[in-house]
């Protein structure tokens, strides 16, 4: 009969969990320090850094001091993380993020008011952290004097997170203030789940976060280029209003019975903005509307004839004056802001046409030509599918100083026009795109369209893709490529755009592997193919 075990792995009796003359399931008893975790901590070296987490060992399983954790760990040598016990060797370059603060400050931002949480060094007892959670009104006053009470106590960097708008003027006042403000996506700040759910909590949590450098900041733009993303988003807006306000000039012909939405693709056009004004004029006649056709309109005269026969009455004519004019107005608006923002840009220095470069200087080729420089509108205005609106949307967008994004494979990144990859074990796949600034993702969508429609390199790829992918992967394919071409000509502002052709992909074809493709497939079908060179 085995002996009993003694001492701290002596166990406890589960009768009914392991069955009646299983062994006991033993229970580590070790002592342990109240200061020090068997968890790994942010410092990775099983020590946290504060009293409270001293009992949580964050879901991994206890294991007796002298125990390895794993057949490979990962430890901290500087700034590298290096992996050893005869694994393959990884090592992971410096992030921005990676410092530990010593003073750092975090705000759970409301409507009303804020929960400011900031840890310091204690004053008195070395090597612990002294944590103070108050609340502060949002209103501007206070916000100002928060900044220099957080200047005063030397707080290395505040966060925010990015809840609604109300993080708007902490964020300016704090960077008036001359404090480092980061504003962090919530997605990447949730707490750990099971945890109580609390302002106090959520603010300690977030700046936790930041002192130990877990976190990214958003992409904020400097002020000039938020004014101008405040016309171009308004602008977007009303864009969408004048849109409604189209679909209810259709639901209303509708009701009238009259089926030229059937006919013409665009009911306020040359064509149809003429026979509605006709209609309302009082003009009934069918035929007399139809002869008001334009260019590849008038072709489809007896189909218009038959769509324009209705029982359009006084009040729908009442009601479509109006609807109009709201039209007509959102329309003069927009162009107000299109106008704004041009001036806007023009007045940037880094938007203005960069000096040339005299010939045969550093950077040329052999015959010491280079473009004519061209200001920032108008070397976007050049990509296929780009126009002067979509331009000024992209500048207000994603600025004009590319040192926020240093690839292009970042700033593709930001606007979720790349898939996600999930990696687990030896299985690797590719995940949704994501969601990221639907203004931009909207003007760079609008213009892969309108690019795909033509024949240029950017149309032959979306008709390639097409085919394989679909319509919506070939239309983030192509938008993709189109944010790529920006990064470059935004980094470079002596870069100009070149359409590669339609037939770039068939002049770097390889010519005898599409030949033996081809004569697989026609003797796959039951064909004999003998080849003879064309004349």
């Amino acid at each position: 009969m085995p002996r009993k075990l003694q001492g701290p792995l002596a166990g406890t009796s589960r009768e009914r969990e392991n069955g009646k003359g299983k062994p006991a399931t033993p229970v580590p008893l070790w002592p342990s320090r109240p200061s020090e975790s068997l968890a790994l901590g942010p410092d990775q070296k099983g020590r946290a850094l504060c009293h409270e987490h001293a009992k949580q060992n964050f879901g991994l399983h206890p294991r007796a001091p002298s125990l390895p954790l794993c057949n490979q760990r990962v430890q901290e040598e500087g700034d590298q993380a290096v992996g050893i016990n005869g694994g393959n060797v990884v090592e992971v370059g410096p992030d921005e993020a990676d410092h530990l603060l010593e003073r750092a400050a975090a705000i759970d931002v409301a409507k009303a008011s804020g929960k400011v949480c900031v840890r310091l060094p204690h004053p008195r007892i070395a090597g612990r952290r002294e944590t103070r959670v108050w609340d502060v009104v949002a209103t501007t006053n206070a916000i100002m004097a928060l900044a220099d009470e957080l200047v005063g106590l030397g707080v290395e960097r505040v966060v925010l997170e990015s809840t609604s708008d109300y993080w708007r003027p902490f964020f300016y006042l704090f960077e008036a203030g001359g404090l480092v403000v980061w504003l962090v996506c919530s997605r990447d700040v949730k707490n750990v789940p099971g945890r109580p759910k609390t302002d106090k909590l959520d603010a300690l949590w977030l700046c936790k976060l930041n002192e130990r450098g877990m976190l990214r900041p958003s992409f904020v733009p400097p002020v000039e280029i938020r004014h101008l993303r405040d016309y171009t988003r308004l602008r977007a807006d009303l864009v969408a209003d004048r849109c409604r306000y189209v679909q209810r000039i259709e639901k209303l012909l509708e009701d009238a019975l009259i089926k030229v939405s059937t006919v013409a693709s665009d009911i306020l056009g040359k064509s149809g903005r003429a026979m509605l004004e006709a209609l309302i004029a009082g003009e009934r006649r069918p035929a007399v509307l139809a002869d008001m056709a334009l260019g590849k309109m008038r072709a489809k005269r007896a189909a218009l004839v038959e769509a324009l026969t209705g029982r359009f009455d006084a009040h729908h004519a009442e009601l479509a004056r109006v609807l109009l004019d709201q039209v007509d107005a959102l329309t003069a608006k927009i162009d107000q802001l299109t106008a704004r923002a041009g001036e806007l840009i023009a007045v940037m220095t880094a938007a203005q046409a960069p000096v040339p470069v005299p010939a045969g200087g550093p950077g040329l080729g052999s015959t010491g030509t280079c473009p004519v420089p061209l200001p920032v509108l108008e070397r976007l205005d050049e990509v296929t599918g780009i126009g002067l609106a979509a331009a000024q949307a992209i500048v207000a967008e994603v600025g004009l100083d590319m040192a926020q994004f240093p690839t292009p494979a970042r700033l593709v990144s930001w606007a979720k026009l790349s898939p996600r990859t999930v990696q687990s074990g030896a299985r690797t796949s590719s995940g949704n795109t994501g969601k990221g600034d639907p203004y931009l993702r909207r003007v760079l969508s609008e213009a892969a369209a309108s690019a795909g429609r033509t024949d240029t390199f950017l149309g032959e790829r979306y008709r390639r893709l097409v085919r394989r992918r679909g319509k919506q992967r070939a239309l983030v394919a192509v938008a993709r490529s189109i944010l790529v071409i920006v990064w470059h000509l935004l980094d470079d502002p002596m870069a100009r755009f070149a359409d590669l052709g339609p037939n770039y992909y068939e002049k770097r074809m390889d010519k005898g592997r599409r030949t033996r493709d081809l004569i697989r497939q026609l003797q796959a079908l039951g064909h004999q193919v003998s080849l003879s060179p064309a004349a």
